[in-house]
């Protein structure tokens, strides 16, 4: 594994954060003016509903399950029954010890909605989230924070609605941040150039104290970077001549020292590429160093495991122990190429080329992609033959590693680094299972499969995402890294980088990266360990040369995406409101604020922006808090959901009105005997007079508004029952007899009534409730109903 290192710790006591426009600002160590460019930038955060691989399940409803993750407030999973006990529960695919927020919308405004919020990890044990069940407030959501490492689940659970309230889910979304053990760092290898030609990196070479510099690894350390990979030639070369570099740059000797100035000077994570080549090796390319071009195959694998052995010897010996290695760079193709060359057709580098009785003439570690697939029982066996020889030189170069660290009592990681192809993913599926299977017969396995990422080379992060969610699902049991991005901040005129959204500007550069961070946060069972930009101060860079000065350099203001986008705080960043029109908006003096180091919670006070008058439909509102904005969102209601009727009565009613199915309304309408409602009925009465008792046993709905009842007004087993409730429009009865409220276990409302006799309510789920609109009865009031 990946060794953290207490740069988090001492960067985090530099950084502070503006709430102007949300965004993120590095505090005095470093002010953002200094830097080249500006960026606004905030804490990484994604929803995880919205990923491909989350699956829902419901109560009911199913064939509509999937709208309440497809990003659409418009369109919502809806239960079957509005009366019962609904649940819609997200799969998100994995475990993620990061969430921390969930966002709940329902699909009416102006309806009460009573349910809980709960995590779970393996869907048999749930922690509680959120518990909305006692709420009587009209709004289409809630935002919830909560710290549950390993969640795996979230599940909504309905507990009562509001009358006519459609039961169901429009979007949940579950929120996840960048984890503290996810790496951030670099491959900074031309480092090595920088000193030796004289570069100068300060983080604000304008300034009376420019910061930190002029070492680059300063820099990079001081704006968040926790971690260095360097590659390494065996014997550096000219990639055209062959002819052995007057300067060795990267290579093994003048790496010792760069290790140095990483691991022992400055104590950052420090990762070693071996190449395995004397120049670039890369998927086009990936030749033999020249002193084991013509060696026999079974010597060629005793040289890459003493060559691999004996340099981390070197490196653990100079107190410089790396804490992961890579066996080859980027070997999609395979590595070490020999006579397989002419089947392959790689012609790079020229001096590989040029020379094929020397580099070519036994055979090497590539692989035969031509032959995947054939049919041809001879092509086939060379394709095998191919794989074998791969994963001898790599096993070899594994072992090396698990034998040194052993032998020295050191623990370090090994990667393996493909690239992934945007129109053959497949082939890398191919890969890791050919591999990993070729490897692990040989007694090794690495711990990390790492891939490089591109979107000129290897797709839109999109597409991207989903194909490195292939790998990691279908080998769990490895972590899996991003060990090269990058993005420029400029050229083409701005515009985007093929296969990217993202403009060719400084933000536009922290931007990408954010969303490279976000993929790797983001695979499941927090598989993904780390990201590194590919040599940031030299490749599509993060910094920008100051105008007058000669080899002097100033970062890109992207640079603080490696600084800030971790989250300190999560804030309730959303509140939802609505309000009967023509009434003022009460909108809260507080919202909740969660403090990621501890999981603890507390309410910090908003300064809201002033609320529109006379508005209609949705308001926006927005407020400020010490941790970032806030914003409301209200909709203003002309009517609250009703019940939709099924046969409606209006004026006089002889005698008396039986409902046994669907529902019936009373609308200012006169009942001469008596009402009775029946099993899986629904009523309700808006203004009426009603001469004889009202009796509902076993009802779906009874809702009594504005009227008057002359007798008993008795609800058994009833799921929904409201009796007056002025905070959604319904009006208070007059009631002369006696009220009795027995067994409900949905909605349960009785507010604001004058009722002669005495008023009894036992049994229910919930004890009934008047929303503050006091109950005036002239006999006793016993059990759940006392306090009414």
């Amino acid at each position: 594994m990946i060794r953290r290192h207490p740069v988090r710790t001492a960067l985090s006591a530099l950084t502070t954060v503006a709430v102007a426009c949300g965004m993120v600002a590095l505090g005095p160590a470093a002010p953002a003016a200094a830097y080249f460019g500006e960026a606004e930038i905030s804490p990484v955060e994604s929803d995880i509903s919205e990923k491909p691989w989350v699956g829902v399940e419901v109560s009911s409803g199913a064939s509509t399950a999937h709208l309440a993750i497809d990003g659409d407030d418009r369109t919502a999973w809806v239960a079957d029954d509005p009366s019962a006990t609904q649940w819609l529960t997200l799969d998100l695919g994995g475990a993620y010890d990061n969430v921390r927020k969930a966002e709940v919308v329902f699909p009416d405004a102006g309806a009460v909605y009573q349910y809980v919020i709960e995590s779970s990890a393996d869907g048999d044990s749930w922690n509680l989230v959120a518990d909305h069940s006692a709420n009587q407030r009209a709004s289409r959501g809630s935002v919830d924070l909560f710290t549950q490492p390993g969640t795996r689940f979230v599940r909504v659970t309905f507990t009562g609605s509001s009358p006519g309230a459609t039961v169901g889910i429009s979007r949940l979304g579950v929120y996840n941040y960048l984890r503290d053990d996810l790496v951030l760092g670099a491959d900074a290898s031309w480092v090595d150039n920088d000193v030796v030609e004289g570069r100068e990196y300060w983080v604000s070479p304008a300034e009376r104290d420019p910061g930190a510099g002029p070492h680059l690894l300063d820099v990079l350390q001081d704006r968040g970077f926790e971690y260095i990979r360097l590659r390494i030639f065996n014997e550096p070369r000219s990639e055209s001549s062959g002819e052995i570099l007057p300067i060795a740059y990267q290579g093994p000797e003048r790496s010792l020292e760069v290790a140095r100035w990483i691991k022992a000077e400055r104590d950052l994570g420090l990762g070693i590429d071996l190449h395995y080549a004397d120049s670039w090796a890369d998927p086009a390319k990936q030749p033999k160093p020249r002193a084991w071009a013509e060696l026999e195959f079974e010597d060629l694998t005793r040289a890459v495991y003493d060559y691999t052995y004996d340099y981390l010897a070197r490196l653990i010996e100079q107190g410089t122990t790396p804490d992961k290695v890579a066996v080859g760079n980027e070997v999609t193709n395979g590595f070490l190429y020999g006579s397989e060359a002419a089947v392959i057709g790689t012609t790079d580098p020229p001096y590989f080329r040029d020379r094929p009785e020397i580099y070519q003439s036994q055979p090497g570690g590539g692989l035969l992609w031509e032959y995947w697939g054939s049919e041809d029982p001879e092509e086939q066996r060379l394709y095998e033959e191919a794989w074998d020889r791969f994963t001898t030189l790599s096993a070899a170069g594994i072992s090396a590693v698990r034998d040194v660290s052993a032998d020295h009592g050191e623990e370090i990681g090994v990667e393996t680094h493909i690239t992934i192809s945007p129109s053959r993913p497949d082939r890398a599926l191919e890969f890791w299972d050919r591999y990993l299977a070729g490897v692990n017969a040989k007694g090794a396995d690495p711990d990390y499969l790492a891939h490089s990422y591109y979107p000129e080379w290897h797709g839109s992060p999109e597409q991207y995402e989903l194909n490195l969610n292939a790998v990691a699902a279908a080998h769990p049991g490895y972590g899996i890294e991003i060990a090269e991005t990058s993005y420029p901040a400029s050229g083409g005129g701005g515009a985007p980088m093929p296969n990217s959204t993202y403009p060719r500007t400084v933000q536009g550069q922290a931007d990408a990266l954010q969303h490279v961070f976000r993929i790797a946060n983001d695979l499941p069972d927090n598989q993904g360990k780390g990201v590194l930009a590919w040599e940031p101060a030299r490749w599509q860079s993060l910094f920008t040369p100051v105008p007058g000065t000669t080899d002097v350099w100033e970062p890109n203001a992207s640079i603080d995406v490696f600084a800030l986008s971790r989250a300190s705080h999560v804030l309730e960043d959303t509140v939802y409101a609505a309000t009967p029109a023509g009434e003022p908006v009460a909108l809260p003096e507080s919202v909740e604020v969660l403090t990621t180091a501890d999981g603890s919670t507390e309410r910090i006070p908003v300064a809201w922006d002033p609320v529109p008058r006379d508005a209609a439909g949705r308001l926006t509102v927005h407020g400020s808090t010490e941790h970032g904005r806030v914003t409301a969102l209200i909709d203003v209601v002309e009517t609250h959901p009703r019940l939709d009727c099924d046969r409606t009565v209006t004026g006089w009613h002889s005698g008396p009105l039986t409902v046994d199915e669907g529902v019936t309304c009373l609308d200012g309408a006169t009942v001469s005997g008596p009402v009775s409602v029946g099993a899986g009925a629904s009523l309700q009465v808006d203004g009426a007079v009603i001469a004889g008792p009202v009796r509902a046993d076993g009802a779906a709905v009874a809702v009594i508004c504005d009227s008057r009842v002359s007798g008993p007004v008795t609800s058994s087993g009833t799921s929904s029952v409201s009796l007056g409730n002025p905070l959604l429009g319904c009006a208070p009865n007059t009631i002369d007899g006696p009220v009795t409220v027995t067994g409900t276990h949905w909605w349960n409302v009785i507010a604001g009534n004058t009722i002669s006799g005495p008023l009894t309510c036992g049994d229910n789920a919930r004890p009934p409730v008047n929303n503050g609109s006091a109950n005036t009865v002239g006999g006793p009031r016993s059990a759940q109903c006392r306090d009414l």
